[in-house]
């Protein structure tokens, strides 16, 4: 499909759920593409880790695409960029920071030479044939989190990004209300926005906020070791432990790859500057236990990062009844089991542990009801269109801007072809819009074959069956619940399968193998009331 002379929105990831951002604005003939994220596989993929939306729609029309525009460095944000940025042949646009970090993806894949990444710096503007494009900063929860300003012939977009309002950011400078008001003044035809807290009835809150509960939380816990587990990407909440370090005279250390990565990348970014010296984790062992402040990562309960090995005992860091866990984040949905897994653990040794339900000692990086309607009011948009969210945050959000005054809004999902101007805006058609595994090394579709036949096999086993034209059958079976009685299974299961056979006409092999398989499930049914999966190697000459 190529856009003619309007302006099209088109989201393959990141409306109706929350991660794996990736955006299409159409005008002219050409497209642009804004953010190329990933996401976290849950139960519903096994064997799975990440998980990324299907580029097919964009990729059949790589020829028109101008390039990527990253707003941030959260992987829901560039976590694909590795994957797919030498395939779509595009340039790559991001700020300093953010770029760094791409940068480092793009090494570790071996694609830094291959793939064309243009650092934009001071937020000039920029052109990408009829997009003119300009970075807004916004406050977030890292570093360099930015809105995108686009200019088209048919009117101003206000791409949001993932923002939030905060007086006191410890990091970065983001735009005022006169900036924004400032650009409300000029006109802005669409506003589109993250949803992600829209049902939050109170502002975020600010970092300085945060400062100010972990200063009092530490000096409360004097004496005692005291270790905070953070996002590793949210470099203002780094720069305010050093100062609680500094302030409560306690020597700072770090535990954590990806610490140390985010740390490297902040430093050259100009970023981090007033981080106090940090002491190797062996040192921080060594001093007196009030004496040393920890920050680690695995806040999330993943089972390789450092609170998951200091938890098991097999890291450097070592805590003991007393001690104190900061949990200096907010609990991602789909990881209650594994942070209640850590916490239990931490509590089971007589660790104390404070989370942000007790203490301010977090505020999300996204904008509750308060800020949205703050924004409004600045931009004062034509369209809303809501985007970064489950389907009853956009919702909501669409409702909220009604309710704002705010013309029109538009409610769409994934795959949706959305024409903002001329004329009414609204859905006009839709594309493939699904999703992709990365299943060890192969990118794969999540709802083929293999990923089904593994779900299957996940909730209720697999048999497998071995048949010759002599009557000679084998039966083993996995992951059915038999136990003790697994060799009397296997007994009944041969001799039903050789029942099955003898009833067979030999030469209709695909009749014989079906008798196969329907004798052998039935057999696992009733010893075990599951509904394998069965393979059956019929050797017959």
């Amino acid at each position: 499909m190529i856009p003619g002379n309007e302006l099209i929105f088109c989201a393959l990831g990141g409306s109706g759920e929350i991660g794996m951002n990736v955006n299409l604005y159409g005008c002219e003939g050409k497209w642009l593409m804004v953010d190329l994220g990933m996401t976290f596989s849950g139960n519903e993929y096994p064997g799975v880790e990440l998980v990324f939306a299907d580029l097919d729609f964009i990729e059949r029309e790589r020829d028109n695409l101008l390039g990527v525009v990253l707003t941030h460095a959260h992987e829901d944000h560039i976590g694909a960029v590795p994957y797919f940025a030498q395939e779509l042949g595009v340039p790559l646009y991001a700020t300093p920071f953010t770029a760094r970090l791409v940068a480092a993806k793009l090494q570790e894949a071996g694609l830094l030479d291959e793939v064309e990444l243009i650092v934009i710096d001071h937020l000039d503007r920029f052109e990408l044939g009829p997009f003119g494009i300009r970075y807004v900063p916004l406050a977030h929860s890292i570093a360099e989190g930015n809105a995108l300003l686009i200019d088209t012939p048919q009117g101003r977009i206000f791409h949001t990004g993932d923002w939030k309002l905060d007086d006191e950011p410890q990091v970065g400078t983001p735009a005022t209300s006169e900036e924004l008001t400032a650009i409300g003044d000029e006109g802005v035809m669409a506003l589109v926005c993250d949803s992600t807290n829209v049902f939050n009835s109170k502002a975020s809150g600010s970092e300085g906020e945060v400062f100010r509960a972990l200063l009092e939380e530490v000096k409360r816990h004097k004496g005692k070791r005291v270790l905070v587990t953070t996002f590793a990407s949210n470099v203002a909440r780094l720069q305010t432990l050093g100062a609680v370090a500094k302030a409560t005279g306690r020597e700072l250390c770090f535990a954590g790859r990806s610490l140390d990565r985010i740390i490297e990348t902040a430093r050259s970014s100009g970023y981090l500057g007033e981080l106090p010296e940090v002491i190797d984790q062996q040192a921080a062992m060594d001093l007196p236990r009030g004496e040393v402040l920890i920050v680690a990562t695995g806040g999330q309960g993943e089972p390789r990062a450092a609170l998951a090995r200091i938890c098991e005992g097999s890291h450097t860091i070592q805590l003991e009844k007393g001690d104190v866990v900061l949990f200096s984040s907010r609990q991602i949905p789909g990881n209650e089991i594994a942070i209640g897994r850590i916490q239990n653990k931490l509590a089971l040794d007589g660790i104390t542990i404070v989370t942000d339900r007790q203490s301010l000692i977090h505020v999300s990086g996204h904008p509750g009801r308060p800020e949205l309607e703050a924004l409004y009011g600045w931009l004062r948009p034509q369209i809303l269109m809501p985007v970064h969210g489950e389907v009853r945050h956009m919702r909501e959000q669409a409702a909220l801007g009604r309710a704002c005054g705010i013309p029109h809004t538009v409610f769409q999902t994934n795959g949706d072809l959305v024409r903002l101007a001329p004329g009414k805006p609204g859905k006009f058609g839709a594309v493939r819009a699904g999703r992709l595994v990365l299943d060890g090394d192969i990118i794969a579709p999540a709802d083929g074959e293999a990923m089904v036949m593994r779900r299957r096999i996940a909730f209720n086993g697999v048999v497998s069956v071995a048949a010759d034209g002599k009557g000679q059958v084998r039966v083993s079976a996995l992951g059915l619940p038999l136990d003790e009685d697994y060799a009397a299974f296997v007994e009944e299961a041969e001799r039903d399968v050789a029942l099955a056979l003898g009833k067979t006409r030999k030469g209709d092999a695909e009749a014989r193998r079906e008798a196969v398989r329907l004798a052998a499930r039935r057999a696992a049914t009733r010893w075990s009331g599951k509904r394998p999966q069965v393979q059956v190697l019929l050797l017959e000459s």
